[in-house]
């Protein structure tokens, strides 16, 4: 697969974003993830009607063609949403690792599976081993600066087992960013609890 590709431009967008959105949200810049939500939808919406230039050629580079019709934004609108369930329901530093953990371990353990994969991943034949395990480490480094070990171990590997299996709402498949980061806070918070 090409560097250049469009999974690999999304994937490095992806780390980019959640880092950006941690980042701001851990050092108090980022008040209300609600009002970037909307202000996506809309733009979703409107995009899908008229051509808005900046917005446009953004999608052009990095989304994929079946959500250009029916969703456009649809990874990065979920991803925010993830984003603002985390803010919502954890404590300032859980939610802010499993911004992070979303960000590096998803994005690390796509890049590293499309590019390394070799071994398939036994909870789901279209992911790898490889992948998973790469997305485990890269998730964990940056999650060990906000928590405690025990506490970055349970939200990285909990995210890694949600990102390996596809979790289906009758037809359509739930988007990962508004799954990961909920089930790796819900990890470190129970860790948190227990020890």
């Amino acid at each position: 697969m090409k560097l250049n590709s469009l999974e690999t431009r999304r994937q490095v967008f992806h780390l980019f974003f959640g880092i950006s959105i941690a980042a701001l949200f851990h050092y108090n810049i980022l008040n209300s993830i609600i009002i970037i939500i909307f202000i996506g939808l809309a733009l979703s919406f409107i995009g899908r009607k008229i051509h808005l230039p900046v917005w446009s050629w953004l999608l052009s580079k990095l989304e994929r063609e079946k959500d250009m019709k029916r969703f456009p934004g649809k990874g990065a609108i979920f991803y925010l949403i993830g984003c603002f369930i985390a803010i919502s329901l954890f404590p300032k530093d859980i939610a802010t690792a499993s911004i992070l953990i979303l960000a590096f371990g998803d994005s690390v353990s796509h890049l590293s599976g499309l590019h390394y994969g070799s071994v398939r991943n036994p909870l789901n034949k279209k992911k790898f081993l490889e992948g998973a395990l790469f997305g485990f480490v890269s998730a964990l480094i940056p999650s060990l600066m906000l928590l405690r070990p025990a506490e970055a171990f349970a939200g990285s590997l909990a995210a890694m087992a949600i990102e390996a299996i596809e979790i289906k709402l009758g037809a359509d498949m739930i988007d990962d960013n508004l799954t990961i980061p909920v089930g790796a806070g819900i990890a470190i918070y129970a860790v948190r609890i227990l020890i």
